[in-house]
């Protein structure tokens, strides 16, 4: 992975993914403690940033290749951002999905024009295993949702446009804090900032219980999530970290931080009320770190890349239920 790979990938984005902006709110600000930005990616095709690598992945075939299909395994954003770009390519898709994902989820990835294959994750099931035979029987393309070197260079596009918008709004340092599960998004924003952006730093949020990324990036060694769903942040609930993306987290993030699901939420409500936003839960940590956890931030700003907004109506409902 390099930033070459990362300029590419935008070259190939131009037209198709959305320009997110850097949104900002006084109210947030006062409770940041510091000024505030917000990267709402949830306004990116398919609700999530997802579709960056998606699109990267997809363009970045020969067309015989592409022609042949694509299939990946997701709980929901990965799934449409790929359903997507294959679709707009005029490619047949296969996405494997958990039985538990949020119906808004499976319900949008098959009008994106996927075929969905469910797998049993609460019992145990393989979704790499059934990935591994339905590739193999239809000469499917694997496209990983973080461990794949097109995928985390789409989601560095986002990196890229994070530099240019802090330039243009006198932010030279500060944290930029990015929900994170595998780390795809996390690595790919990290490496840009390298090349653009070096005084401001990337650092991987996730939800209690699901902290892989947090303690590998203290031990120095990949570690893993003993359960593997139970979170209202299923977004990004992941096994481990990518043997890609760590070693990038490694060289270039600072220490992760990890919030409650009852501070997700609370962050969903005020990202809705101050910000005319919808966010789901795993697509707000990185707001709920920076409001809730200012004491473990570093700098005069903080941006807060805030990655998703598929959301179901009665998790949505809960948020705003308990902080109205």
């Amino acid at each position: 992975m390099n930033i070459d790979m990362i300029r590419a990938a935008a070259d190939r984005l131009k037209g198709h993914a959305r320009r997110t902006p850097l949104l900002s709110s006084p109210f947030l600000d006062e409770i940041a403690g510091r000024r505030m930005l917000i990267k709402p990616e949830c306004l990116q095709h398919t609700g999530s940033f997802k579709f960056r690598g998606g699109w990267s992945a997809v363009s970045a075939m020969d067309d015989a290749t592409r022609k042949r299909g694509v299939i990946a395994y997701s709980s929901g954003n990965h799934a449409q951002g790929v359903a997507l770009a294959a679709t707009k390519h005029g490619a047949p898709s296969v996405i494997i999905m958990p039985n538990d994902a949020p119906q808004l989820k499976i319900d949008n990835t098959r009008a994106l024009g996927a075929e969905v294959v469910f797998y049993d994750r609460p019992g145990g099931e393989s979704r790499e295993a059934i990935g591994d035979a339905l590739q193999a029987d239809r000469g499917l393309t694997m496209i990983k949702p973080y461990d794949n070197p097109y995928v985390i260079a789409g989601q560095g596009t986002t990196g890229l446009e994070i530099a240019e918008q802090a330039r243009e709004m006198d932010v030279e340092t500060g944290d930029v804090l990015i929900c994170c599960g595998g780390g795809g998004l996390t690595s790919g924003i990290a490496l840009a900032l390298e090349a653009d952006a070096p005084g401001l730093r990337a650092r991987p949020v996730e939800p209690e219980g699901f902290d892989d990324v947090a303690r590998s990036l203290i031990s120095g060694d990949i570690e893993t999530n003993n359960a593997q769903t139970g979170s209202l942040c299923d977004a990004i609930i992941t096994p481990a970290p990518g043997e890609l993306t760590f070693p990038i987290m490694s060289r270039l993030c600072g220490p992760g931080l990890v919030v409650s699901e009852d501070e997700a939420l609370h962050a969903v409500a005020l990202a809705f009320k101050r910000l005319k936003i919808v966010l789901e839960p795993g697509g707000a940590v990185s707001l709920a770190a920076a409001l809730f956890h200012p004491d473990k931030i570093e700098g005069d700003a903080v941006i807060a890349v805030c990655t998703g907004g598929n959301v179901d109506s009665d998790v949505f409902a809960l948020a705003l239920d308990k902080h109205s």
